[in-house]
């Protein structure tokens, strides 16, 4: 491969102004479709947009048709089989974060799934119980059905016992997310994603994760901790296991910690060992199998009061109707329960996606969530996303397909039909252990703080402030902190982006920031700026101040202060305070005139400087006579870089085109490069060109522009400059250098002639 440096090009090409271009090369007639074309082509139905539609509502179809028996079923059974009891044993333990009874997990694990099957389109994601959204259900739960104290005021519960009434609350709950989930998917807004961005998602989820640490602790510790909601609960919480961490069931405790140790230690040879193990071990489940027997052997519930999970019933429940008046007191914590399930599962189903080459439709997995949680809703199911760990063993053990996820559901059945009797004698601290395992991943999240507050300190504020958001103040408001951090993130890098002035690389047509380069210069008298953003309403004040910093003066100030100086040597001349001699103008008034004597009209000076009447041109970078000061302007060209501007808004427009006039009333030309054509088409739509600005004005490339400016201004030889030098002194040592500033140009007329333009080789 050659060296970079070795390489070289040479363009030889004419120099392009827009108009130029098009003149040469037509542009291409595209018809914009409007509402009703694009209504018409929405209800318009043809065999093939049937078939396409069929597919897309029921991608089983798709990977059905090239389903492979010899190569992929034995894999699915395998990773069926391993996931479907990593799946009981997680439904058990997350349904102890919805302060439901542990089966109802369990129904997680398998009607969510059967839908899934048919209508995901992510072919490895193991579908059922999430910590998170468990937490999140928990906390309406106990909020409408708390520990002490009545629940609230809702008809359904009368006759019904506190847990049938937090049944009632938790499926009822699953169908709105549900409806909510399935309602966007509708309405084809799975783009909404893309706005909950990785810091936001991580902080959240770290934030939860320690939630849901905390709400164990009754379990591994064997205390009575009565539920607590919203702000400072996981305060309260705390309060209450240190208050009784006295009364700590050590059965409890060292059943957690040995099963805890166990777990992570062989997790640890799973991860390191994973290419020499034909499936991961499946220490979960060992465990569980050792903590029922050892639980069963020694009676560890009724001698030594160790809380254990109980009668789990041999069937399936009736289903029901989901309560209306559940929906009015939850609505509010529904739809955050329906992003985060959903976010979470996009998530962790487009990074399989994209490890083994295959598409997922963000809006129909809205669908296919959605309709299995109104599904599992209905059946008494806690609300399903998907576990990222259980979802690690579904793909790791060599799942192809969603058959995998169908055989981890059978398995599930299984346990409720035929065996859920064994896990009885289960302890509830063995489930409280294995879910605080569980969330190593989630709590190492943040050691990526010190990372982003190196690389993206906004990124980090969002991080944190999520992540403290959430733990002290809840999730739910946590979750909406986050998002307005999010918000303002992204108002701040638009509306203050990092614009720069740029210079050229010696001997190329390529221009840098010129505080990045060394040895780079500026063209003589033009001055690049780019602008890195769209430019909209809330940042064109700050896109024209930057301006003004970059090319270090204030047009405004100057046209306002050239046009007080015209009207005062008009009004000077007129009285015959200045007189004309053959070095320019002379004062024969000693005595300086107040500013007063020529103040005008605000407005009046706004306007394009009136020369007419004055038998001289000013030199405006010259001395001027009666002490008349305007700040010179050491620039003849402005560029504006617009190839970063994606798009510009009417008020932005009329922004622009206010600070354009400016510079040009002070005789600055301004040329815009790289315009996007869809931006230059609003231009012309919203009148933006008229006598002053010109469409002429647009060029392709900063080089071109440059070129061009050079034509009309050529750069000054070095003589030319020492010349000009030793005048300047001249003029500042004379006693009648004031007349000097002005040159008589009697009827003279300048005409511009238009060359045509040279070829350019860069």
């Amino acid at each position: 491969m050659l060296r970079a440096s070795a390489q070289k090009y040479t363009v030889s090409r004419v120099l392009y102004s827009e108009e130029h271009l098009e003149e040469e090369h037509a542009k291409a007639y595209r018809k914009h479709k409007g509402l009703l074309d694009h209504i018409k082509l929405y209800f318009t139905c043809t065999s093939e947009r049937a078939k396409n539609a069929a597919l897309s509502l029921l991608p089983v179809i798709g990977w059905m048709k090239i389903y492979s028996i010899k190569e992929w079923l034995l894999n699915d059974i395998v990773s069926g089989v391993s996931t479907g009891l990593v799946a009981v044993l997680q439904g058990l333990a997350f349904s102890l974060l919805a302060s439901i009874s542990t089966w109802y997990g369990l129904y997680a694990a398998f009607f969510p799934v059967i839908l899934y099957f048919f209508l995901g389109t992510s072919r490895h994601i193991s579908v059922g119980a999430f910590p998170v959204l468990s937490l999140m259900v928990g906390a309406v739960v106990t909020r409408l059905v708390p520990d002490e104290g009545p629940p609230a005021n809702i008809t359904a519960f009368e006759g019904l016992t506190k847990e049938e009434q937090r049944i009632l609350v938790s499926a009822s709950l699953t169908f709105l997310v549900g409806l909510f989930q399935l309602g966007m998917g509708l309405l084809q807004v799975g783009f909404i994603v893309m706005y909950l961005s990785e810091p936001y998602i991580s902080g959240f989820t770290t934030a939860a994760a320690v939630h849901i640490l905390v709400s164990q602790l009754k379990f591994v510790l064997g205390l009575t901790v009565p539920g607590f909601s919203g702000p400072l609960s996981i305060i309260y919480t705390l309060e209450s296991v240190f208050t009784q961490i006295t009364s700590t069931n050590i059965h409890d405790l060292v059943t957690s910690i040995v099963v805890m140790v166990a777990v992570l230690a062989v997790k640890e040879i799973n991860d390191r060992f994973k290419s020499k193990l034909p499936v991961p071990i499946p220490i979960e489940v060992i465990m569980t199998i050792i903590a029922c027997g050892v639980s069963y052997a020694f009676n560890f519930r009724d001698d030594h009061g160790v809380d254990v999970v109980g009668k789990i019933p041999n069937t399936f429940e009736s289903p029901i109707a989901p309560n209306l008046q559940v929906f009015q007191m939850a609505a509010v914590d529904a739809f955050p329960i329906a992003i985060v399930g959903f976010a979470v599962a996009f998530a962790v189903a487009k990074v399989y996606s994209v490890k083994h080459d295959y598409i997922i439709d963000g809006n129909q997995e809205l669908i296919a969530f959605g309709a299995s949680n109104i599904f599992g809703g209905s059946f008494k199911a806690l609300a399903a996303s998907t576990a990222l760990s259980r979802s690690a063993v579904q793909e790791s053990t060599g799942g192809k397909t969603q058959i995998a996820g169908l055989l981890s559901a059978i398995i599930v059945l299984v346990v409720i039909l035929g065996i859920g009797f064994l896990l009885e004698p289960l302890p509830k601290s063995v489930l409280g252990a294995v879910v605080i395992v569980n969330l190593k991943g989630m709590l190492m999240q943040v050691v990526t703080v010190p990372y982003l507050w190196k690389k993206d300190r906004p990124d980090c504020i969002v991080w944190v402030g999520t992540c403290l958001a959430a733990i002290i103040l809840g999730l739910d408001i946590g979750l909406a902190v986050g998002l307005g951090l999010e918000f303002l993130t992204v108002v701040f890098r638009a509306q203050f982006p990092r614009c720069c002035v740029l210079a050229n690389i010696p001997g190329t047509d390529i221009y840098r920031d010129r505080k990045h380069y060394i040895n780079i210069h500026e063209p003589e008298g033009v001055k690049i700026f780019r602008i890195p953003s769209p430019i909209f309403f809330a940042n064109i004040e700050f896109f024209r101040d930057k301006l003004k910093d970059a090319v270090g003066f204030n047009p405004l100030r100057i046209l306002r202060k050239r046009n007080k100086a015209v009207k005062k040597i008009k009004k000077m001349l007129k009285k015959g305070e200045l007189t004309l001699t053959s070095n320019g103008l002379q004062t024969t008034c000693l005595m300086p005139i107040e500013e007063s004597e020529y103040d005008s009209n605000a407005d009046d000076l706004d306007q394009p400087t009136d020369y007419s009447d004055l038998p001289i041109q000013i030199n405006w970078n010259s001395e001027l006579p009666a002490n008349i000061s305007v700040p010179p302007v050491n620039i003849h060209s402005l560029i504006l870089d617009f190839s970063a501007v994606s798009f510009i808004d009417i008020s932005a427009i009329k922004g622009l085109k206010a600070a354009i006039k400016e510079f040009i009333r002070i005789d600055v030309d301004v040329y815009i490069v790289g315009c996007d054509p869809g931006i230059m088409e609003k231009l012309k739509n919203c009148k933006f060109f008229d006598d002053e600005i010109k469409s002429s004005i647009f060029f392709l490339t900063i080089h071109d522009a440059v070129l061009y400016i050079q034509e009309s201004h050529p750069p000054r030889t070095v003589s030319e400059k020492v010349s000009e030098s030793h005048q300047y002194q001249h003029l500042n040592g004379s006693s009648v250098s004031n007349g000097l500033a002005l040159q008589e140009i009697a009827d003279m007329k300048i005409e511009e002639e238009t060359d045509p333009k040279p070829e350019t080789r860069f």
